[in-house]
């Protein structure tokens, strides 16, 4: 009778026309594909078996929440002393709390799973990390909480050698390290290397690509917007830049001392050029990787990389021999990788000859790369913590 009737009722209604029904099979298509590369092997429908809370202290933390997981901040005020998200993922189930309000010590009571984002770039930053973790400590040996992650905005020379002692396996009470630049620690079992990402503390938004992002001419072959440092190679750009007047085929803005905030006003201009620009020239700084490969890759610009490691303990590791940038490279980053500035003419001349249809496809591909790339970081997030936290199967 009447499960008959709404079978007959469902299979009569239709609310798709055929074109509609072309680009569901079409986006169904890109879906099932990028399931495959991300080598996602758990279903959607699997039962929530593990609920972690992500506490976000270091800018780090809103690129894992709002750019890896695509996790929405009530309020949406960036400046409100108390943000949180939640969502489902896996078996996991994710909150995530942020602002001046969530101090040390702070674990809700439901949490037994915590991950903690922390400072650890300077020393002022690691005594307050300290703080966390201490409280993290005592909470485990209490039994409040069962297990710690810990995910590192760690130096700028890879000189990290602090947390170590905390590690489980060195006898502490971390079970699990992801950090970022090339720390020649990382091994893949319990300390993991994480991107920098955008610079959300300067306000770098959540990118959307557009129609026009990928098929409108640019006005500009490269941009650099940036700081030049006395005697570093970035004062080598600018000279080479200079002598074929290459800089006015660039978006040139350079200035000679480094500016944490950003205005209202550098930050349009900066997201312009970007969007401007077929090529992000990232020259090195105190590390290789910079925030602004990430922000490039969000407009489908592509980086041009100076490929040479800096001062300090990073480089390989024991998993890892592309040092530097070894995540990205693993992940086949369609960047370009130069080792001297004085590479740069070769690669403008090249520039002007591309068509825009050559152009509009390396856009496509960048932008493709850079949506799976999160994706994979955010899975792989994803499953070490739930083979870490989630008890074993085997016996």
């Amino acid at each position: 009778g009447f499960t008959d009737h709404v079978a007959l009722e469902n299979e009569e209604w239709n609310p798709w026309d055929a074109e509609e029904k072309n680009e569901l099979a079409a986006s169904q298509q890109r879906y099932e594909a990028n399931l495959k590369m991300i080598k996602y092997a758990r279903s959607h429908l699997e039962q929530t078996s593990l609920r972690v809370q992500i506490l976000g202290k270091a800018a780090i933390g809103l690129y894992l929440w709002q750019h890896i997981f695509g996790g929405h901040l009530e309020p949406a005020d960036v400046t409100a002393q108390w943000r949180e998200g939640s969502q489902k993922a896996g078996k996991t189930y994710f909150s995530f709390l942020t602002g001046p309000s969530v101090v040390p010590g702070y674990f809700s009571v439901a949490a037994e799973h915590v991950v903690l984002v922390l400072n650890g770039r300077e020393p002022a930053k690691v005594a307050y990390a300290a703080q966390w973790l201490r409280h993290a400590q005592a909470l485990l040996e209490t039994r409040k909480l069962r297990h710690v992650a810990v995910l590192l905005l760690g130096s700028e020379q890879c000189r990290n050698a602090w947390v170590l002692p905390l590690l489980k396996r060195n006898g502490g009470f971390v079970s699990l390290l992801f950090v970022t630049y090339d720390c020649a620690f990382v091994n893949e079992e319990d300390i993991f290397q994480w991107p920098l990402g955008v610079a959300t503390y300067r306000g770098f938004p959540v990118v959307e690509p557009s129609w026009s992002m990928l098929h409108d001419p640019r006005s500009y072959l490269c941009n650099f917007l940036g700081t030049v440092y006395k005697n570093s190679s970035r004062e080598t750009l600018m000279e080479i830049l200079k002598q074929d007047g290459l800089d006015k085929l660039c978006w040139i803005a350079a200035r000679e001392q480094w500016q944490p905030q950003e205005t209202n006003e550098s930050l349009k201009n900066y997201q312009d050029a970007l969007l401007q620009s077929d090529l992000t020239l990232c020259p090195v700084g105190i590390n290789t990787e910079c925030y602004r490969i990430y922000e490039a890759c969000s407009y489908g610009s592509v980086p041009v990389i100076e490929d040479v490691m800096t001062p300090g303990d990073c480089g390989n590791s024991s998993m890892y021999h592309s040092a530097p940038l070894q995540l990205l490279k693993t992940m086949g980053a369609p960047f370009i990788f130069i080792k001297n500035w004085k590479e740069l003419p070769a690669i403008l001349e090249k520039e002007k000859k591309m068509s825009l249809q050559e152009k509009i496809q390396r856009r496509k591909k960048l932008l493709e790369w850079y949506r799976n790339f999160k994706a994979w970081m955010r899975q792989k997030f994803i499953n070490t913590l739930e083979n870490s936290f989630l008890p074993s199967d085997k016996g």
